[in-house]
């Protein structure tokens, strides 16, 4: 039981999340701020990777993994927002409420169907976290407002591919790369035809 909460992927994890926390007390896009955003984004991807690589992957682990994403991303929304609240259109916030009724849905159906909390690391939403990732860097270019549009396609994306997944599966499997995989229309199709 021990190995499976005091792994190093677990404490990179929980750098992740303390990294996070100090963020919401600097300036945003500051020299300071960027530098720990970008460490919290470098660790978001070797935690994954390293407990892939050490055989200590985890539910738990997972799901810590997921706990640290969504806090990042509160954070993000609470520290980015009023950069954002300038830039964007109103069909550009229309999209992010979009966003925000399917993730809750998705999250909503997987507690309901599975009993837990259940976030996919699909591709789809790997890419959004990527694109999502990138905003504080960009949003002072002439650009950032497209970039955001962009950013919001690949969200909706992903949220209603996880919305489905959820709505389909019988079993929770967080480790699901895309709807699309032959071997995902497969075991759709034989768990909602038998």
């Amino acid at each position: 039981m021990k190995k499976q909460f005091f792994n190093l992927p677990n404490c990179i994890t929980f750098f992740r999340i303390i990294g996070t926390l100090c963020l919401l007390f600097m300036p945003a896009c500051s020299t300071m701020f960027l530098l720990i955003y970008t460490l919290a984004g470098v660790t978001d991807v070797l935690d994954g990777w390293l407990a892939r690589k050490t055989g200590t992957a985890s539910a738990w682990g997972a799901k810590l993994d997921s706990m640290a994403d969504l806090l990042f991303y509160a954070v993000m929304f609470i520290k980015i927002l009023p950069m954002l609240w300038m830039k964007l259109s109103v069909g550009t916030w229309y999209a992010i409420g979009v966003i925000l009724f399917l993730r809750v849905s998705a999250y909503t159906v997987a507690a309901i169907r599975y009993r837990q909390f259940g976030s996919l690391h699909t591709y789809l939403n790997k890419l959004t976290g990527l694109a999502v990732f990138a905003i504080p860097y960009v949003i002072s270019l002439p650009f950032a407002a497209l970039v955001c549009r962009i950013i919001c396609g690949i969200a909706i994306a992903a949220s209603g591919e996880e919305l489905l997944l959820h709505l389909c599966r019988r079993e929770y499997d967080p480790n699901i790369q895309t709807i699309l995989s032959k071997k995902e229309i497969c075991a759709l199709f034989r768990q909602n035809h038998s």
